[in-house]
Order: C-alpha cells, then structure tokens, then sequence
C-alpha cells in the first residue's frame, strides 16, 4: 500500500504538469520615437501650407511637386515619416477639410 502511496505522490505532479495553464506573453512594438512624431507633425503642417499656396495661387493640386515633399529638411531616418505627413496635410486642404487637432 506504501508502494502506491509513494508512486502516487511521485506521479501526481508529472500528471498535473500538463494541466496548468501558460501565462500569456504579448510582445508590443515600442513606441515610436519622438523625433518620428515630430517629424511627421512637421511634414504635416508643411503639407498644409503648401496646399492652401497651391490654392490660393490657383494651381494644379500636386503634393509631388513641392519642393519640401521631394528634399525634407530632415535626417535621412525621418524623411519617410515627414512624407507621409506632408501628404496627410495636403490632403485635408485640398480635400476641402480643415487641418486635424492637435496640429
């Protein structure tokens, strides 16, 4: 009977080992730097500005074309970041939308 005992007390354990859950690990992305953030603030109220140029002096609306778009004052890093930006900008000008909050 102490044989069992022992063998039970031993295999209890092993058995239950299976039966516990696993914690849950959810791995996030950092936050992004600041210098992104304003960087893309900054391309974005240079995309405003040369929207309401574009219209003010009633040319063809081309975010492309400026020459903030195509050579950022930026370090190579955050010149993407400054572009996607410039064009959220430009957009809501042309769009007929006031810029958003907060730029």
């Amino acid at each position: 009977m102490r044989k069992w005992i022992a063998l039970g007390a031993l295999l209890l354990p092993i058995s239950l080992a299976g039966c516990v859950s696993r914690p849950v690990v959810v791995y996030a992305a950092p936050p992004p730097p600041a210098a992104l953030a304003d960087a893309n603030r900054q391309g974005y109220n240079a995309g405003v500005e040369a929207a309401q140029r574009d219209i003010a002096e009633g040319r063809r609306p081309d975010a492309d074309k400026h020459p903030r778009f195509r050579n950022p004052p930026l370090p190579p890093p955050l010149i993407q970041d400054y572009r996607h930006g410039f064009i959220a900008g430009y957009d809501q000008v042309i769009r007929g939308g006031a810029p958003g909050p907060g730029y």
